[in-house]
């Protein structure tokens, strides 16, 4: 009786464990309560983890900068197609701490300002900051822009420029170039209209400061909020995604992400130099440090023509008059500088961009900018934003330095902004992914207990039933 009651309570007991494990899997309760754990650790809040990360990124951000260096200046200037080199990297080491934090409206929302600061990192570059490099002079090209319609005026910034020894092409040193120096066209200027400064450099004033103050969400009320732009110096982030003025985008430590990605999700990505910021939909599965990501790349819609894209048409300047697909003419954002931005060597671009120029070698591997997550927890597993800056040089007869140009976007550099997740970091993921692991994995481990004690007692049930024999069956056939 006893070895009856086992083996049937053996059978009933791995029926309900299989059960169990089926109504789990079915029920999703572990992975839920995975999600519920990880969307209550993404808040910001003074003592967690999140916090320590956004208002100190722990992985090491590098900027890096390839120069176009022309090596045909005399020719351009008699209607010949550029020809450069790419010279680079120039790295710099990046610090953008959050500074000023205050925590607002109960800890729903937080203010801070994100100051960046560029230390040169001499091993990990091609040479020193002097070295020179011969590009287009941008201001120069902005002057003759404003006043091409000018004649008189053009005609005696062509003779200021002769006399000066300066023309369409200048050559400076990377730090230079990169920072600023005085420039004698924009220093004559400077004394008649003391509002224009006389320094130029295409990242002048872009070292130790910050753009303004910026108002997070902290996720407390929701995690799909967490770290999203609030405000901007007053103006709501809303604005950001609709109008066509120069709303100058920057994220948090690169960008602002929901801790449960969907492969189609569009994300906002990191601060950028364009008037609005980039997005980017989901390409393909990865692997970083042995971590799993999504990786999320900008569709070629963000540098398509208007004709593609209608919502590129505000970069059309003047309206209407679009350059093409793999350029945005920024111009109105850069105080009329005839600056146009795109991907580096025109990736993604019109083959006539890269026809113009010799010397343009577009290749995804290195020009695509992109961002690997975590599914599970949103964390930035590898990010690299590539943009290049170009100048739209114009034939302009009324100038001396142009009237044999032929019109051309002329590329002066890209730069690489770059972060991969530190080894203390990956560390810290892969228990909370190993954790994630063994509680998704439950209810298959009990459906798998259920199985196999299942099979035993089916086992016990037919060693049960088998037929003993008789007791006269059991004598042996010759008695001693």
């Amino acid at each position: 009786m006893f070895k009856s009651c086992f083996i049937y309570g053996c059978g009933l007991f791995s029926f309900l464990i299989l059960i169990s494990g089926i109504a789990l899997a079915f029920s999703n309760v572990f992975p839920k309560l995975v999600q519920s754990v990880v969307e209550k650790e993404i808040v910001l809040k003074n003592g967690t983890e999140a916090f320590d990360a956004w208002e100190d990124p722990p992985a090491p951000i590098y900027m890096q900068f390839y120069f176009f260096n022309l090596t045909n200046p005399l020719e351009v200037l008699d209607g010949d197609r550029p020809a450069v080199l790419e010279v680079g990297p120039y790295t710099y080491r990046e610090y953008r701490p959050m500074e000023e934090v205050t925590f607002q409206d109960n800890g729903t929302k937080v203010s801070a300002v994100n100051t960046k600061t560029y230390i040169f990192q001499r091993d990990m570059s091609r040479g020193p900051e002097s070295e020179l490099i011969r590009t287009v002079n941008v201001p120069a090209v902005t002057v003759m822009d404003q006043f091409k319609d000018h004649p008189i005026i053009a005609n005696l910034i062509s003779l200021y420029l002769k006399g000066e020894g300066e023309g369409l092409f200048v050559t400076r040193t990377v730090g230079e170039l990169l920072w600023g120096y005085e420039d004698a066209l924009l220093g004559a200027i400077h004394k008649l209209k003391p509002d224009v400064d006389p320094v130029f450099g295409l990242f002048y004033k872009s070292n130790a400061t910050n753009d303004g103050e910026y108002v997070f969400l902290t996720g407390q009320q929701d995690y799909k909020d967490f770290a999203r732009v609030d405000t901007w110096n007053g103006q709501s982030s809303l604005n950001w995604w609709t109008s066509d003025e120069c709303n100058m985008i920057n994220g948090t430590n690169g960008a602002s992400f929901h801790s449960a990605l969907t492969k189609n999700e569009i994300l906002q990505m990191f601060s950028s130099d364009l008037c609005r910021s980039l997005y980017a939909v989901f390409e393909k599965d990865v692997a970083v440090k042995g971590l799993p990501g999504y990786r999320f790349v900008p569709p070629s819609q963000v540098f398509a023509n208007a004709s593609v894209n209608p919502s590129n048409a505000g970069f059309c300047v003047p309206a209407g008059n679009c350059l093409g697909s793999g350029v945005l003419n920024v111009k109105p954002c850069k105080q009329g500088a005839p600056i146009i931005m795109s991907s580096p060597h025109f990736y993604q671009g019109d083959e006539k961009f890269v026809r113009a120029v010799f010397g343009m070698r577009p290749q995804k591997e290195y020009h695509q900018t992109f961002i690997d997550i975590n599914p599970l927890t949103g964390i930035v597993l590898r990010a690299a934003k590539r943009l290049q800056v170009n100048v739209f040089v114009e034939k302009i007869t009324t100038f001396s330095q142009t009237e044999n140009v032929t019109n051309v976007v002329f590329p002066v550099l890209y730069l690489n902004e770059s972060v991969v997740i530190d080894d203390s970091s990956v560390a810290k993921l892969n228990v909370v992914l190993m954790e994630q692991n063994v509680l998704t994995n439950v209810p298959f481990i009990l459906i798998g207990i259920g199985i196999i004690l299942g099979g035993v007692f089916m086992l016990l049930v037919c060693r049960h039933k088998m037929p003993q024999g008789t007791a006269a069956e059991r004598q042996p056939l010759l008695a001693s």
